[in-house]
């Protein structure tokens, strides 16, 4: 392998401001107390008028603020004020399209990644009137346009509820748990498609559409619940619960997709025709500014091939209104946009090699590409309609970083509009008069301003003040991004975080973290204070690094690992471990890998196919085989098991197990319903058998987080010693 310079890209400190103090800080710090968590400002919703803001407060008050001056203009809810209401906290609110009502959210309770169950209350401003929403609990609370009407998920079902008349009514019946789903995804769409809201009224709130899934003939998973403290929800401590529920693995049968459409004056529900072809996905629904036309969008079992369909709300009857296929896979966002003449389309894709923002006329017919350039718009932020402008965070001046912009609609004026270097990102108000910005970088905790369309900042909303007075009487590692070539000669951006008062004539034990997975990015110039700082404090040189696969560098970076995930990946992560072992200040015998869901898999597979380089490796719910994964992440990389099976199993951690060398640790939460618990077992039965000797721990009920109560400090605790032990 060529021995190469490390050389910065930018050479930033993490420390903030001229912080020079001596104290040292505890894995509490990191793990329980938030010592260096950043603040910012959260709940926030745009009025109207687009000159005023709302935010939640300390789950009592709902508050009203100028954009201009930043002045509380008024206490629009207040739980205190509320008589005769066992309401503790509202988690989260909606207003009515006239403002005049609110949508109140309590008790929420979390389900899968997206969807939770929660108590809805409808508090009318006008009459200060509290009043719940419906008996029980609820998913999906939303208001109809004219804001008379709620309609709501409970049981598989949907319902409506007049406001004026205070009636409720069930409008589709045939929901089931584990068998049909109305107005609701199942499993693998919430997760992959990343969505838990299945319905959506028309414009003059005449229809509702909805998505109806059949997953009966979905195999089911099954994941025993024990008498552990967390969560809430307790199994009987003799005899634990049995929870089941529809998870459709590679290769495996989906839930069958439908669309209908309701109509409430009639009372009829109106199939939508989305093709003879019921192995597909309709991953998004969508009204257009057209009460009478719903979009939606269709992608074959390869999710290469994506249609965007206009149906007659009244016939049912569909066409074609624009498609793109892709050599590899397409991914679906929320960028699609109709705009308010009904004229045009706004969408984004990646045909050029980078992903751009394109124009369209409703009929589908190609107008021009808005964006263009060797780089990514990472986020489309919206379109000003009345001046004719595009907002879009992007990845313009390096992957590395985050810029906010707009273009005119004729693609030629481009304006930056943020000037800190780092991460920037854009919340804009209605009307696009003012937006929020909120930055970061390793050297600035969140800094949150308000700034006018032109960009020109009004005010600072929150700067963190506290927390940078608090991490300057500590003395904190830094960060440091460079980048390298492997042997192949592809550069990988990465960055360090050396120990505190590091020496460069010692030899230091090293980790290697990453994520690594399609279109994701950890080596990014923005504010984390992690486990990896306080390594950095016991000794260790902890080096993440952004392998082939990952997001940023356009489409052929991104893509490159098409029908071999795993391989390229793990290559490109071993190479830098032996970049890290020609460092002069790094011991090669001791250095360590650590990693987490997919970051898991690539630890492990360190770990086998690396042997020869990593002494310890740590893997947290690791996908082992990914015939074990979900059907649509799985095939949307590798197609299904039955095209691709040498994809599936040639490169799977699993097929390694017998060349591990050095000490491993594998962990899991008993109750992952992502990264199935499966996936450790087998690879430890793999390890069994062939005489590896390795070390496993499983967290009693928790999910793919592993979070609740103390138990991130005893994960993170535990990995510390784990790494102490066998790396020093």
């Amino acid at each position: 392998m060529k021995r190469l310079l490390l050389i910065p890209l930018l050479l930033i400190a993490f420390i903030v401001g001229a912080q020079n103090g001596d104290k040292t800080f505890s894995l509490e710090d990191v793990t329980l107390k938030g010592t260096f968590n950043a603040q910012s400002v959260y709940g926030l919703r745009s009025m109207n008028d687009g000159s005023h803001y709302t935010i939640l407060k300390d789950g009592q008050r709902v508050e009203k603020y100028a954009y201009a001056t930043g002045q509380l203009i008024e206490v629009l809810f207040d739980l205190s004020k509320i008589e005769k209401t066992d309401i503790k906290r509202i988690d989260s609110y909606q207003f009515s399209s006239d403002e005049k009502k609110l949508l109140l959210a309590s008790n929420r309770i979390n389900i899968y990644r997206h969807s939770y169950s929660a108590e809805f209350f409808v508090y009318d401003r006008e009459n200060k009137k509290l009043e719940a929403l419906s008996s029980g609990r609820q998913q999906l609370a939303d208001f109809s346009p004219a804001g008379d009407q709620v309609c709501f998920f409970r049981e598989n079902n949907l319902f409506i509820k007049d406001l004026k008349t205070n009636k409720e009514k069930q409008f589709t019946f045939d929901g089931k748990y584990n068998h049909i789903i109305n107005g609701a995804p199942d499993w693998v769409y919430e997760e992959e498609f990343s969505f838990s809201k299945g319905f959506q009224w028309s414009p003059d709130g005449k229809r509702i559409a909805f998505m109806r899934f059949d997953e009966s003939r979905v195999k089911q998973f099954n994941m025993t619940v024990f008498k552990g403290r967390y969560p809430e929800k307790k199994a009987n401590a003799l005899y634990p619960e049995n929870y089941t529920f529809k998870y459709p693995k590679a290769g495996e049968d989906n839930s069958v997709v439908s669309i209908h459409v309701y109509d409430l004056a009639s009372d009829k529900i109106q199939a939508m025709d989305v093709g003879e072809e019921t192995d597909q996905y309709i991953p998004r629904i969508k009204w257009t500014h057209n009460p009478e036309v719903l979009s939606l969008v269709r992608m074959n079992r390869h999710q290469n091939h994506y249609e965007l369909l206009f149906a007659d709300a009244q016939t049912g009857e569909t066409k074609l209104i624009y498609e793109e296929k892709n050599k590899a896979w397409i991914d679906v966002n929320d960028d699609l946009t109709f705009t308010k003449d009904g004229k045009s389309i706004i969408l984004t894709s990646e045909k050029s090699g980078y992903n751009h923002i394109y124009l369209y006329d409703i009929e589908g017919n190609f107008k021009r590409q808005i964006t263009k350039g060797n780089w990514d718009v990472t986020q489309f932020l919206g379109y000003d309609e009345a001046h004719k402008l595009f907002y879009y965070q992007a990845a313009a001046v390096s992957p590395l970083q985050r810029e906010i912009y707009c273009v005119d609609i004729k693609g030629k004026r481009t304006n930056k509009m943020s000037t800190d270097v780092g991460t920037n990102s854009a919340v804009f108000s209605k009307g696009f008069k003012y937006y929020i910005n909120y930055f970061s970088n390793t050297q600035t905790p969140t800094l949150v301003t308000l700034h006018n369309a032109k960009g020109k900042q009004i005010r600072v909303l929150e700067d963190n003040a506290d927390l940078k007075k608090r991490m300057a009487a500590y003395q904190l590692p830094q960060r440091e991004f460079f980048s390298f070539k492997t042997t192949e000669d592809v550069e990988l951006n990465a960055f360090m975080i050396k120990p505190t008062n590091f020496d460069a004539t010692k030899n230091y034990p090293a980790l290697l973290t990453f994520y690594g997975g399609p279109g994701s990015q950890r080596v990014l110039d923005r504010y984390r204070f992690e486990w990896f700082e306080y390594l950095a404090q016991e000794g260790f040189v902890v080096v993440c690094v952004d392998n082939r696969g990952t997001g940023g560098r356009g489409e052929a970076f991104k893509k490159c690992t098409y029908m071999q995930i795993q391989n390229l990946e793990a290559i490109d992560l071993i190479e830098t471990g032996k970049y890290m072992a020609g460092l002069d200040y790094i011991d090669g015998n001791k250095i360590g890998v650590f990693g987490w869901s997919f970051g898991g898999q690539m630890s492990s597979l360190c770990m086998f196919r690396g042997a020869d380089v990593f002494s310890a490796g740590i893997a947290v719910a690791p996908v082992t085989n990914y015939r074990y994964y979900d059907s649509i992440y799985s095939e949307r990389y590798l197609r299904t098991p039955q095209e691709n099976p040498e994809g599936y199993d040639k490169y799977a951690p699993i097929s390694f197990a017998d060349q591990l060398k050095g000490k491993f640790l594998l962990i899991h939460g008993t109750s992952d319903d992502n990264v199935h618990m499966q996936n450790s077992l087998e690879l430890a039965e793999e390890l069994v058998q062939n005489n590896k000797k390795f070390q496993m721990h499983l967290y009693t009920n928790r999910n793919h987080g592993i979070y609740g109560g103390k138990t991130r400090l005893h994960l993170y605790g535990m990995m510390t010693d784990f790494l102490n032990e066998n790396l020093k």
